[in-house]
């Protein structure tokens, strides 16, 4: 597993963070740029049919070596960084069988990685931990998923003699500005149902997710000499903060957990003449989803009564809960459970608290749950991934293939792509 950490450690040497403000796709041109790379990458390991389209999505075939038809499997990783924080210069460190307590990640800035905020720490005891140096974020998320995906596939190729049927990887642009899917071609990639490798803790596994929405708020404000503001001025700021304030208190990510649903302020520009406001609206069930985004209209109708319509509202929705999509093919859940208990893992089967290009994809004709990658605190600076997580999550892509091979052939759910 040594190839393992040391392709991990050079993937977060680039920077791929994705831009939500950027038209272009990808979004940014270094996820190109490390495209490119992870092609060559592949065609060196031995994969066929490696490709990177005009749009930077990157697929690979390992063909069968099975005379038995067997179905395709694929597995899905992305290649951009979280735009919540830089992944530049990333520095990451290795703390070596990690013995428990806080870890200094940056004494100079005084930023520590504390049991006391982040518990789960002493689950980790003993693993060899990779973290940031504390001015960015690590890039697990999903950088891990891509090193643990093609890890996998250079252990077959150097191994002919274990029997696989063909298996299709994909890496995609701007999964974390929602984009990841739009120009993925299912059809192109032709498995039958795919993993994405894009999650957190060792034992994940999850064929739920949010149903997710985006909304943008346009506040007209009037700006006057405050001298001589009565009954003229309207400060846009203020009547941004009474909208948030309008929302339910207990509704935000920071109050809520398991299947709660939430509205998350992930923007806020303003001053007197004008503001804008950028929301991210999250809910597993689809009744509440829809009445979340009804009541922050309804929100915005009556703050437009009261200030004489200064404001626009714009909601697109961004994906939908693949669980309807997952359940009826329910069996390759089933099967990455048992092959995570076969390994020794107690798989942890729970909603997602976020996305994945897997909810997208599954509505486009490919079911596609999603793996743990054996990282943690994604997005920001207390951002770390077990090594011995990341080995867990190979041997579960391998005993996943291994497993594939049981299912009956002529199964009504799929079609063989061989």
């Amino acid at each position: 597993m040594e190839n393992l950490v040391n392709r991990f450690l050079n993937y977060v040497k680039f920077e791929t963070t994705s831009d939500g403000n950027s038209t272009s796709v990808p979004s940014t041109k270094n996820q190109k740029e490390f495209a490119k790379i992870l092609v060559k990458e592949l065609k060196e390991i031995g994969l066929k049919e490696v490709s990177v389209d005009n749009n930077g999505y990157v697929m690979a075939t390992l063909p069968t070596n099975m005379v038995k038809d067997v179905p395709t499997i694929g597995f899905v990783a992305h290649m951009d960084t979280s735009p919540d924080m830089s992944g530049k210069d990333v520095n990451p460190k290795i703390i070596k069988d990690y013995k428990g307590g806080d870890i200094t990640l940056n004494a100079e800035k005084n930023i520590v990685l504390r049991t006391a905020d982040f518990p789960e720490l002493n689950d980790y005891i003993g693993h060899d931990l990779i973290t940031t140096d504390g001015t960015t974020l690590l890039g697990a998320d999903d950088k891990a998923g891509i090193a643990e995906i093609i890890t996998a596939m250079e252990y077959l190729i150097q191994n002919p003699e274990i029997p696989h049927g063909k298996i299709k990887i994909g890496f995609t642009p701007d999964e974390e500005i929602g984009r990841g899917a739009d120009f993925f071609d299912v059809e192109k990639f032709g498995a039958d149902f795919a993993y994405t490798v894009d999650g957190g803790s060792i034992g994940e596994l999850e064929y739920e997710n949010f149903n997710a929405a985006s909304a943008r708020i346009v506040i007209q404000g009037r700006n006057v000499h405050p001298g001589t503001a009565k009954d003229k001025m309207i400060n846009s700021m203020l009547i941004a903060t009474e909208l948030n304030n309008l929302l339910p208190v207990n509704e935000k990510p920071e109050y809520t957990e398991g299947y709660d649903g939430f509205y998350h302020l992930t923007g806020f520009n303003g001053d007197v003449e004008s503001t804008t406001m950028n929301y991210i609206i999250r809910d597993h069930s689809m009744e509440k989803f829809e009445a979340k985004k009804k009541n922050l209209e309804k929100i915005v109708d009556f703050l437009n009564y009261k200030y004489d319509d200064k404001i626009s509202l714009e909601i697109n929705d961004s994906y939908y809960n693949m669980k309807e999509k997952i359940e009826p093919v329910i069996y390759i859940v089933d099967m990455a459970k048992e092959a995570m208990m076969d390994i020794g893992i107690k798989p942890i089967i729970q909603p997602i608290r976020g996305g994945t290009d897997g909810a997208r994809l599954s509505y486009e004709g490919l079911p596609c749950p999603n793996l743990f990658t054996g990282g943690l605190n994604f997005h920001g600076k207390y951002e770390y991934i077990s090594i011995q997580g990341m080995e867990l999550a190979v041997k579960t892509i391998l005993k996943i293939i291994e497993k594939v091979q049981e299912l009956p052939i002529h199964n009504s759910q799929f079609t063989v792509h061989n």
